[in-house]
Order: structure tokens, then sequence, then C-alpha cells
């Protein structure tokens, strides 16, 4: 028998930047609605063979949790994204390009929160050009009402959250708190630049 995970100590749960509050989803409803997640994409995919393509590094909870719920066949892969000028929000750009040739691949990109919608768009755009047979997006998280570009193939939604950030589940700031099960809010002191970078 696995013994239980220890709870973390208060003052593991600060950083300078901030402090993880309450929690605002339980693992029981993440887990509930990524059930349901899987169900949709795998009626919509049936016969198709995805690729489900992950940004890391806060989508990965995400990725590996929906994979086991999807019960069609489908392969995995991973890019990697950065904004231009240290998090100013001026651009993103790409640290590691996917692996999988594209062509003629449905691709569904995993994100963790769709926020203003430029790092969609930039990754939908590049992708696109790789000639998919069909390019979607689904994500945990999302914040409609900030949206900055239209456009962006944004598919399935998870859950409509308000304008507040959150720790766990993959989710985290100063690299803190990814592997807490809920997700929490976090009461922010003062938010470094990467943690604001568009979404």
């Amino acid at each position: 028998m696995i013994p239980p995970t220890p709870p973390m100590r208060p003052e593991s749960l600060s950083s300078e930047h901030g402090r993880v509050g309450a929690v605002y989803l339980t693992r029981e409803a993440i887990a509930a609605r990524v059930t349901e997640l899987g169900e949709e994409i795998a009626a919509a995919y049936q016969g198709l063979d995805p690729l489900l393509l992950a940004p890391l590094k806060s989508s990965v909870v995400f990725l590996a949790d929906l994979t086991r719920k999807l019960p069609i066949p489908h392969t995995l892969d991973v890019v990697e994204l950065a904004p231009y000028n240290g998090g100013t929000g001026d651009g993103v750009r790409l640290l590691k390009d996917v692996d999988t040739p594209l062509g003629d691949r449905h691709v569904l990109i995993v994100e963790d929160v769709v926020d203003t919608g430029l790092t969609l768009h930039f990754l939908g755009r590049t992708l696109s050009l790789r000639n998919p047979a069909s390019l979607a997006a689904v994500t945990l998280l999302d914040r409609p009402y900030r949206r900055l570009v239209d456009g962006i193939p944004l598919r399935y939604v998870g859950f409509t959250v308000p304008d507040e950030l959150f720790a766990g589940y993959g989710l985290g700031l100063d690299e803190r708190w990814r592997s807490l099960p809920d997700l929490h809010v976090v009461t922010t002191v003062e938010l470094p630049s990467a943690a604001t970078e568009a979404a």
C-alpha cells in the first residue's frame, strides 16, 4: 500500500511573489471534467489517430490525465515556448519544436490556460504551416474575456475561470506548487514578469 502524500508545511505554500490560498477546483471536479472531455474528443476523433500536442510545462499534468481518458488510438508530443523580451508580452518564440511530422495528421493542442490567446494563436499559426489534416485545441482553463486575438483554434474548454492566478494541477508560480492535486487561487504580492506573460 502506498502511503498518503504528507501535506505541505505552511512555509512551503508561500514565496516572495505570492501565497497559495483557497481551493478553487477540487481534484474530483477536475477529474470528472477531464473524463467528459476525453469522451467528447474520442467521439470527434474516432478513427483519426489524433496527435495530442502540449506546450511545456504547465500543460503536462492535464495532458497525462487526458491521454488516459481518451479511449481511442492517439499519439503524444510536446513543444516548449517562451516570451520574447523577458516576459513583457511582446511575442512568443519556439524553444523546442515538435518531433512528429504533422503532414496530414489531426493535431489537438492541449493547453493549461487560454487567456489573451496570443500563445495559442502563435502556435496554431506555426503548426498550420506543417499542413496538418486538422488543427484544434483543448484547454483546461479559459478566460475568454481577456482575448486580444480572434480566430484561435479553441474547440474544447474544461472550465471558464475568473481573472485570478492559480497554482496546482501543473500550474505554478516561481516553479512552485505544480504538484498540488487541487487547483488553488494564489494571493500575489508582486508578480514576476514570467508569470504575467500572455497565454
